[in-house]
């Protein structure tokens, strides 16, 4: 038989070589094209669930059982609430209706939580395979949420859960070269609580005028760990503060009766019966005086107060305990607070921008609780706090009568046993190296890899 008459095995191998190279790439690049929205969809789908939710995972047990044990993925549909949201328009991004959403309301009286949803918070939607609702969990801090489970009966089963974290106390220490606020936040210190050690230390240093370049504080206090991830902070457990070479220590403690102060190592309260400034303040615009020429009547009169110049909206807090006993608009103070603090004191709070929630006549008040913010409310020619203080119904100067005003109470004799047991760990800890971490409770729980669709 001819072979020239034979029809070749591969027809592609009688392609000339450059053919045959010009056909696979036009195979690959239809390949390319065929797969990239495939491609594009998967890329998608991994950004958006590179962001772990990991609050919403079971509570890390403390024990080292828990450490070996492998942590379930959460693999919920989470959707952060933002302001404008409704709980219907939240549903409908994870894909239920009008129905659900009824279902989830009417389940309990516990369901009146969802009335009450803020951004920030997060809603995980667990489902089955076929996208039933089995349960809702509003994530409202890594510590706290609520929950709604399906039960065999149809119906919805409420539960307030509470995670426990792990709790480290750490030491960390700042020189001041500026002010005790930047030295915290040179030093890591959070902002809030560089106010509490102002709060803390404002009996018996006045950090207007006493602090100077080179003092320096040290800060015991509690980092708070979720799954070996720091979340937040806790209480100040200790403190020391050197100022113009003088050392001053601070040390929480917890009474029989359940009420909480700082006290020196020798048990003297560390807060006198009044805070010096009720404000965080720039500078003292005025002072008190029975003659100033006033700003805006440009009259000589009185001045029976002392005028914190302050950013509007910075914090104003009662300078002790007390009971208001005004709250409301008064002519030229505009927004006022005044507060009677036993038979013998009354404070002022005047100019305010706003009110602090729930406060209004009648309330009680603690030393350092924030009443209001700074404002230019009534005859004010810019934002600051007029602060008025009466000893016996007469206007004193707070700045000068500080001094002579009692201390708060010390610790009670019977006491003090108890204090020096529970506090001397404290003054260990505190001296002891900055940044050096002593674990109260160790669990050191591994976070497993997240796999849940984060909506933000």
């Amino acid at each position: 038989m001819n072979d020239s008459t034979q029809s070749p095995a591969n027809p592609a191998r009688a392609l000339p070589l450059h053919h045959q190279h010009a056909l696979l790439g036009l195979l690959l690049l239809l390949l390319v094209l065929l797969c990239a929205p495939r491609i594009a969809s998967v890329w998608q789908h991994r950004q958006e669930t590179n962001a772990p939710a990991r609050e919403i995972m079971p509570a890390a047990s403390t024990t080292n059982q828990a450490e070996s044990e492998p942590l379930v993925p959460d693999t919920r549909l989470i959707i952060e609430v933002h302001a404008g949201d409704t709980l219907s328009s939240i549903f409908k991004q994870a894909g239920f209706g009008p129905q659900q959403v009824d279902d989830i309301i009417h389940s309990s009286d516990d369901a009146k939580i969802l009335s009450n949803i803020y951004p920030g918070y997060r809603l995980a939607f667990e489902t089955d395979e076929f996208q039933s609702l089995l349960s809702l969990e509003i994530i409202k801090s890594p510590l706290e949420s609520f929950k709604f489970s399906r039960t065999d009966a149809g119906e919805f089963a409420y539960q307030h859960l509470i995670k426990e974290p792990d709790v480290k106390p750490v030491v960390k220490k700042a020189i001041i070269n500026e002010s005790l606020f930047l030295a915290a936040q040179e030093g890591g210190i959070p902002a809030a609580m560089a106010q509490e050690l102002a709060r803390i230390f404002g009996g018996v240093i006045d950090f207007l005028i006493d602090t100077r370049e080179g003092d320096s504080f040290r800060v015991l206090y509690e980092e708070q760990y979720l799954y070996g991830q720091k979340i937040g902070y806790g209480k100040i457990l200790a403190a020391e503060f050197t100022n113009q070479g003088k050392v001053f220590i601070a040390l929480r403690y917890e009474d029989k009766d359940g009420k909480t102060n700082f006290y020196s190592p020798d048990g003297e309260s560390m807060r006198k019966a009044f805070l010096q400034n009720p404000v965080d303040f720039t500078r003292i615009s005025s002072g008190f005086t029975l003659s100033r020429k006033h700003p805006i009547l440009n009259t000589i009169r009185a001045h029976k107060g002392t005028d914190y110049a302050a950013p509007r909206g910075t914090p104003v807090v009662a300078t002790s305990d007390g009971r208001v006993t005004f709250a409301d608009r008064n002519g030229s103070f505009g927004n006022l607070i005044v507060i009677q603090h036993g038979d013998r004191f009354v404070t002022k709070y005047a100019h305010l921008n706003a009110y602090e929630k729930n406060i209004k006549t009648g309330v009680r008040v603690r030393q350092g609780d924030v009443i209001g913010y700074v404002g230019s409310t009534g005859s004010a020619t810019g934002p600051h706090l007029h602060y008025e203080f009466l000893m016996d119904g007469v206007h004193r100067d707070s700045r000068k009568t500080f001094d002579q005003l009692p201390r708060a109470e010390s610790i009670d004799t019977n006491e003090v046993a108890d204090f020096h047991q529970k506090t001397s760990s404290y003054v260990a800890m505190l001296e002891s190296e900055p940044d050096h971490d002593t674990s109260i409770a160790s669990a050191t729980a591994q976070i497993p890899p997240n796999n849940a669709l984060l909506k933000k």
